[in-house]
């Protein structure tokens, strides 16, 4: 078909597929020879010997982890939409109804107004209005979200037509007022509305109670009184509160608006409620009940849509009769705004959330990511070959009422009540959002490709979504141990992607998958690289090939002979193994981090964060995993706070680490840099007194030096800072300690 009437291209990138095969090949030899190098110094006399043992093990991981991590550039894509051309195939009339789900838990780590910011965005898509239906999954039963929302639907009937008419691109709000714009009556009539709106949702937010001056409409005062003695957030009744409908209300222009609709399922303490996972399953039975849309677009509280033309898009795929029928969803990258310049925190998650994705959507479709998704509800039922019918809630009859009729209202709220699952088994296992992890997203998306389900990744020039990360340290490791736990929960189900996953996709995807969900383990080889050698070089024990004949009188005297460099070059042939090892896997890491628009500082920061987090949530999630499964503790879910202070977002947007809080996970990053802040300056200590070290000690110098240029931030925070982001003294101390006693144990240990 003729690129002008197609709607989408798929274009293989060749010259990178070649490159990174042949990279990957060159690199695949040169772990097979370091672990030839690892036979040979096994027999090494102790401790060196021993030594060697944790040195295998790390480079075991690593290996492994690289081998399974090479499946994302076997097939490199690169997709484009074409929604100019859908007119060419599907009228206006017949586009498919979109039901979209937006998921929020605490009005206090969430705020309301993200929310309501969240809804006004995509009730204003360029798109039918009869055809949107948005459900807000209030999952803390909150009079706060249902009062924001109701501010919500009152304000959307001006801003919609206002959207329309002006052709705006940026319809979130709070985006589209912060920017400066040519003032017009009409604009500033809307802005005003819009202040006035966040005035009243702030208020009663700050206040934390919805009082009766709030409310002034009788249908509005009747919702609220849902809320009874003993209504708990982790206790109450199932409510469903139709805002708006499209069928009877109109915006101030007289046209139709989307439905919107707040949906609180029930809550038991006696009962099991699969924290997101449950919550998005309640939406869809309820919206099956209600509108049935045959397209779901699931979306976080604080995601709000960046693009009104973003529908479009994802039609171009759906209306496509090629690949529609095995197409279980359309993942959208995860993007955020106001991230520094530097992305301090790595928070833009270049890896997981683009190249990632973009690599396995060369191989059949990206993992689901759990927000900016558009789901084939059918996928959410079975495989494409097993899926006759969707199951119903309602009869015929109830699908021709109003969804704010009674009948609708009252089946909507059977099914979100607690008991429902219980009669309907399948629900987390076969049908809908799977249970059992708390990486619900990631093992939905597995599960369907496992069904048969392919999925297409959509990484478009103008950011379909964009969200808000954390801009502190403490609730970036937290949400970093979350992810982590559930991933080693996945690992450990009864589909597997080590086994089930193998069979069932085939090595290559299978590998992504793998490579997912041993992400924790990370923990292993970077700890011990982060100490063992450190603690090797603090005994003047050396562990690696040496740097042979490098003379160190010539590098600490006065005078540096050209023979230093001819004496380099006859050095050990395993010190140039480790050095390609070594800045080969930096430079691919490099080159792809670019290939995606980054910039070499926010490289540097994310790299950092990798050793961050693996020293930090991917250890602690392993433990508090290992100890569940022996039964000593039990994991709930956290949300992640995406409320932000004045201090803490000026000393982000300076790029200083914000630490503040004596966290747990602080207690290694902070012992770490310890060890190798000593070590380093020993070695270089041994080295000036002891000329002949330097061969020997080179690379664990070089390890503890680079470690000690990416621990900086840290040392700033422990000696230097006096601010409320310095790191405390609790962990200080605590830290300082640990780090004495690991130095005195293993100088005992080798001796």
């Amino acid at each position: 078909m003729e690129e002008s009437s197609s709607l989408h291209s798929l274009k293989i990138m060749h010259e990178r597929k070649l490159l990174n095969r042949i990279f990957a090949s060159l690199y695949g030899f040169a772990i097979i020879a370091l672990f030839y190098h690892h036979l040979l110094t096994l027999t090494a006399v102790p401790p060196r010997g021993r030594l060697s043992i944790f040195m295998l093990i790390s480079d075991f991981i690593l290996a492994f982890m690289w081998f399974t991590s090479q499946s994302f550039f076997m097939n490199p894509v690169t997709r484009q939409q074409f929604p100019g051309n859908l007119k060419q195939w599907v009228d206006n009339n017949d586009y498919p109804a979109i039901d979209i789900f937006i998921c929020t838990a605490d009005p206090f780590k969430e705020p309301p107004l993200t929310t309501v910011n969240t809804v006004l965005s995509v009730l204003a898509y360029d798109y039918p209005m009869e055809k949107l239906s948005v459900y807000v999954s209030d999952d803390g039963g909150s009079k706060l979200i249902l009062f924001a929302l109701m501010e919500a639907a009152e304000f959307a009937r001006n801003w919609v037509p206002y959207c329309r008419e002006n052709k705006i691109e940026q319809r979130c709000p709070e985006e589209y007022f912060r920017r400066n714009h040519t003032i017009t009556s009409q604009f500033q009539i809307i802005e005003n509305l819009y202040l006035d709106m966040k005035m009243r949702i702030e208020n009663v937010a700050e206040r934390g109670e919805v009082v009766d001056e709030c409310i002034s409409d009788p249908q509005q005062r009747q919702a609220f009184s849902k809320w009874t003695k003993g209504f708990t957030p982790k206790d109450h009744p199932a409510i469903i509160q139709v805002l708006l409908e499209s069928d009877k209300d109109k915006d101030i222009k007289g046209y139709s608006i989307p439905n919107l609709i707040y949906v609180s399922r029930e809550k038991s303490t006696t009962s099991l409620h699969h924290f997101k996972a449950g919550a998005l399953n309640a939406l869809l039975r309820v919206s099956e009940a209600m509108t049935n849309a045959p397209i779901i677009l699931t979306l976080d509280c604080d995601m709000y849509s960046n693009d009104p033309q973003t529908p479009q898009r994802v039609l171009c795929y759906f209306c496509d009769p090629s690949i529609r029928s095995k197409l279980g969803y359309v993942q959208f990258p995860q993007r955020y705004h106001g991230l520094n310049d530097d992305d301090l925190y790595g928070g833009d998650n270049v890896r997981t959330f683009r190249i990632s994705p973009s690599g396995l959507d060369g191989l059949g479709g990206p993992d689901n990511c759990g927000t900016g998704c558009f789901f084939n509800r059918r996928a959410l039922f079975g495989s494409p070959s097993s899926v006759t019918s969707l199951e119903h809630s309602g009869d015929s009859h109830t699908r021709s009422m109003a969804i704010s009729s009674v009948s609708v209202v009252e089946i909507a709220s059977h099914v979100a009540s607690c008991n429902y699952e219980y009669n309907n088994t399948e629900w987390g296992t076969k049908v809908g959002i799977k249970y059992g992890t708390l990486v619900e997203d990631i093992y939905t998306g597995y599960m369907m490709h496992c069904e048969g389900w392919d999925s297409i990744f959509c990484d478009t020039e103008r950011p379909a979504f964009l969200g808000e990360v954390p801009i502190n340290l403490e609730d970036v490791l937290s949400q970093v141990k979350r992810w982590a736990f559930g991933h080693l929960e996945v690992l450990s189900c009864k589909y597997s992607p080590l086994t089930f996953g193998t069979k069932a996709l085939g090595i290559l995807r299978a590998n992504c998958y793998i490579h997912y969900v041993f992400w924790p383990i990370w923990c292993i080889p970077v700890t011990l690289y982060a100490s063992v050698s450190q603690l090797s070089l603090l005994n003047n024990i050396s562990i690696f090939p040496k740097l042979q004949n490098l003379n160190s009188r010539s590098l600490f005297g006065q005078t540096f002979e050209i023979c230093l460099f001819q004496k380099v070059l006859v050095s050990d042939p395993w010190f140039f193994l480790y050095v390609f090892l070594f800045f080969g896997a930096y430079a691919h890491d490099f080159v792809q981090f670019i290939l995606f628009k980054g910039t070499t500082k926010r490289w540097w920061n994310d790299q950092r964060m990798w050793y961050v987090k693996a020293l930090s949530p991917f250890l602690f999630a392993s433990i508090e995993y290992l100890t569940k499964k022996l039964g000593i503790t039990t994991k709930g879910f956290n949300v992640t706070s995406k409320v932000v202070g004045q201090d803490e977002r000026k000393m982000y947007d300076q790029s200083v680490f914000t630490f503040g809080i004596p966290s747990p996970m602080f207690v290694p990053l902070a012992t770490v840099s310890i060890i190798n802040l000593i070590a380093f300056v020993k070695g270089i200590m041994t080295v000036i007194f002891r000329m002949e070290s330097l061969d020997e000690l080179f690379i664990q110098l070089f390890i503890a030096g680079f470690a000690v240029v990416n621990c900086l931030p840290i040392y700033e925070a422990m000696l230097l800072r006096s601010d409320h982001g310095r790191m405390p003294k609790k962990i200080v101390i605590t830290s300082s300690v640990l780090a004495g006693v690991l130095c005195i144990a293993f100088s005992l240990i080798v001796s």
